[in-house]
């Protein structure tokens, strides 16, 4: 059993996951995030390969991005940083990115290296799924990489059923449709939502994210669905540098689980 699976059988809800930016604060900061995280009991990590244009991310993903591209982050030093990283956790980790630098590196060669570093699963927001169906599905399962996808309240239910069929590792629900980094105030319409997709007889596991920074909103989704992923206020509490950081992310996760 995978661990995404193992994951999802030990815990069914208030899984925490959490997003950073590879390269930010500091270039060498990756594997020691990875593993302040790791011992503070999160349940998942979700590694973000800085790109020069996320279309999908806010002001604070944009700017820890341009910090890490700035400070020299490449895929090919984010792998090299990652190859060791099973010595020292085993927690699922998640690659999120855009598809432009794949591409460009080879998705032969990404999916090698993101299998040989052990990484559980891969987010591409810009990647249609029918591109990913008819061009790249195989190659993703042959190296055992799991496919994230997401939704928002405009997905109608026969797509979400697609997104479901096509998926497997579970399904990213994003919470309102602003960019990340926006906080989000609960109206009726995203009660609405976050019901509908809990009524549904999905088959994948559902994580919410975009916008929910704090314990009150981690615990509202998690009434609804499996657990929650927590980026740009994570990334914002760190953002002082290496001098803080173990104490910065041991006061941050201790905001969530206490």
């Amino acid at each position: 059993m995978d661990r995404i699976e193992l994951l999802f059988q030990k815990k069914e809800n208030n899984i925490l996951s959490i997003y950073f930016t590879a390269g930010h604060p500091t270039l060498d900061s990756t594997i020691d995030i990875i593993k302040i995280l790791s011992c503070e009991g999160v349940d998942m990590i979700e590694i973000g390969m800085p790109f020069s244009d996320p279309v999908a991310d806010g002001t604070t993903i944009q700017e820890s991005s341009q910090i890490a591209l700035k400070n020299g982050m490449s895929l090919s030093l984010l792998f090299d940083q990652l190859k060791d990283v099973r010595q020292h956790t085993q927690v699922p980790l998640i690659l999120m990115g855009y598809f432009n630098p794949i591409m460009q590196f080879g998705i032969n060669n990404f999916c090698k290296k993101a299998k040989d570093c052990g990484i559980d699963g891969i987010l591409i927001p810009d990647l249609p799924t029918s591109v990913y169906e008819a061009s790249y599905k195989y190659t993703f399962k042959y190296y055992g990489l799991k496919m994230i996808f997401m939704i928002t309240p405009q997905t109608n239910e026969e797509r979400i059923k697609m997104i479901d069929d096509l998926s497997d590792g579970f399904i990213y629900m994003v919470t309102s449709p602003i960019t990340t980094g926006n906080k989000i105030a609960f109206t009726e319409s995203h009660f609405q939502y976050l019901d509908r997709i809990k009524k549904l007889p999905l088959r994948n596991k559902v994580l919410a994210g975009f916008g929910i920074s704090s314990k009150h909103e981690f615990e509202i989704v998690n009434e609804y669905v499996t657990g929650a992923i927590i980026g740009s206020s994570f990334i914002r509490s760190i953002a002082g540098g290496d001098a803080d950081l173990q104490l910065s992310i041991q006061s941050f996760i201790k905001s969530f689980r206490s």
